[in-house]
């Protein structure tokens, strides 16, 4: 009786799904979207020997930009014009959130509504534009020093002329992935930054799992530990799961009301999620962590620095390789901040208890006004604390085990916190949607009866 019922609920939810046309549109612009930025990564920046470039792959294999060339779904390593992925807007709107917080003149500017958030969105832009000429330099000058030493250039002609066409092409790369994460976002379905980082992590899936299968084969990895691996993802994952839909529920209750059964007091809760930050605080911390890195990686590739200032970029790579204590502990710091700021940004206490008095709603035993805000406050700043140890837990303990097993990088917890997450908000956008619709039809019958009635 129970798979009966779940045939028909699916059949029902796909015959939903066939009539949602505005749905099958978003969808359909949503992986049109996502397909240009897969072949936007296989576009090589101008001047580039791809023989030559294999030897950058092979001195960073291993290292931190291993790591966040999955985030580019490999446009890294390939050296795209999509090298640098969204990291740099990211990076951008953590400067200008941290900065409204601090700054009276651009909180004032955050408390205008619309036209104040299009003006803070505008400074993200410059800012995503300053970041990636940074980034893109020094990229472009530790690329023609690349292979140097063994008589092979990954440059075919060094200058500066290559210097300003890489940084114009890493430029226009990142602009047109953030206008094409707005444009997901607004005319797709879910958000289109996370949607980009989770396709990119996606993408280089198959070629890790193989790479993983092939270790067995060859007896470099031994077969029961591939099985514990794929266990321990498939438990992680419903960890996950699990974690990102606990909610602390608070009780609300309004004053009592007449109505057709007497008089009674309408009650309702207020879900405060456990992790209200969501996937946020590892990617912020992540994109943070890939300025200074790609700096000192590219910065520090032998021949293109001497003396103290060459050791010194060396002795940085050495100490933030990937799974190494200080990356470990930056890392984890980042998450730990973030997980905080995040939550204070999306969830005002001050707001909420001043909109529930303004409508007449309290919690039961606590005063409105100023006790609702501490109340609120303490409440957040718990289940915050217990969210911020779960995502660093997610993060950092997979991440530890890779350094420890050499694990690929792909199966760790913050890739999969990413696709988990993005993976159900999109699910759940998706359910607004067919529930929106169905609605939608439910109101045009409804007005149809009405006409026919009068």
């Amino acid at each position: 009786m129970a798979s009966a019922a779940d045939q028909m609920a699916m059949s029902l939810n796909l015959a939903k799904f066939s009539k949602a046309t505005e749905l099958k549109k978003r969808l359909w612009f949503t992986l049109g979207a996502l397909i240009i930025f897969r072949l936007l990564s296989y576009v090589p920046l101008p001047g580039i020997d791809p023989t030559a470039l294999g030897l950058l792959a092979d001195q960073t294999q291993g290292g931190v930009l291993d790591f966040f060339n999955n985030f580019s779904g490999g446009a890294l390593e390939r050296m795209s014009i999509v090298a640098l992925g969204v990291m740099p807007y990211i990076t951008a709107s953590i400067v200008v959130q941290l900065a409204s917080s601090l700054s009276p003149t651009l909180a004032a500017i955050k408390k205008e509504g619309e036209s104040g958030r299009k003006r803070l969105n505008q400074y993200t832009r410059y800012g995503t534009v300053a970041l990636t000429a940074v980034q893109g330099y020094v990229i472009a000058t530790g690329l023609e020093a690349l292979g140097a030493a063994q008589g092979a250039q990954a440059v075919i002609e060094p200058g500066m002329l290559f210097r300003v066409a890489a940084v114009i092409s890493l430029v226009g790369g990142t602009m047109f992935l953030m206008w094409l994460g707005e444009q997901i976002t607004s005319r797709g379905i879910g958000n289109g930054i996370s949607l980009i980082i989770m396709a990119g992590i996606v993408a280089n899936m198959p070629q890790t799992l193989f790479q993983l299968f092939e270790s067995g084969r060859t007896g470099s990895i031994d077969p029961i530990t591939i099985a514990l691996i794929i266990v321990a993802v498939a438990g992680l994952v419903l960890f996950i799961c699990f974690m990102e839909r606990a909610q602390r529920r608070i009780l609300i209750q309004y004053p009592k009301r007449q109505t057709a059964r007497g008089v009674q007091a309408e009650r309702s809760h207020l879900p405060l999620k456990l992790n209200t930050a969501g996937v946020i605080p590892p990617i912020f911390a992540s994109s943070l962590l890939l300025l200074p890195l790609t700096i000192t990686q590219f910065a520090g590739q032998p021949g293109t620095e001497s003396g103290w200032w060459g050791e010194t970029l060396l002795t940085l790579n050495q100490y933030l390789q990937h799974g190494s204590p200080v990356y470990m502990a930056l890392y984890g710091a980042g998450i730990i901040f973030f997980a905080f700021f995040y939550t204070a940004v999306v969830f005002n206490p001050e707001e909420t208890a001043d909109n529930l008095k303004r409508h007449g709603g309290f919690i039961p035993g606590i005063r409105p006004g100023k006790n609702t805000e501490k109340y609120f406050d303490y409440v957040l700043t718990r289940i915050t604390v217990v969210g911020a140890a779960y995502l660093t837990l997610i993060c950092l303990l997979p991440e530890y085990l890779i350094a420890e097993l050499g694990i690929p990088f792909i199966l760790g917890g913050t890739s999969l916190l990413i696709v988990v997450n993005v993976t159900m908000d999109t699910v759940t956008q998706i359910q607004s949607h067919l529930l929106a619709h169905q609605y939608g039809d439910l109101i045009k019958k409804a007005k149809l009866k009405g006409g026919r009635v009068r």
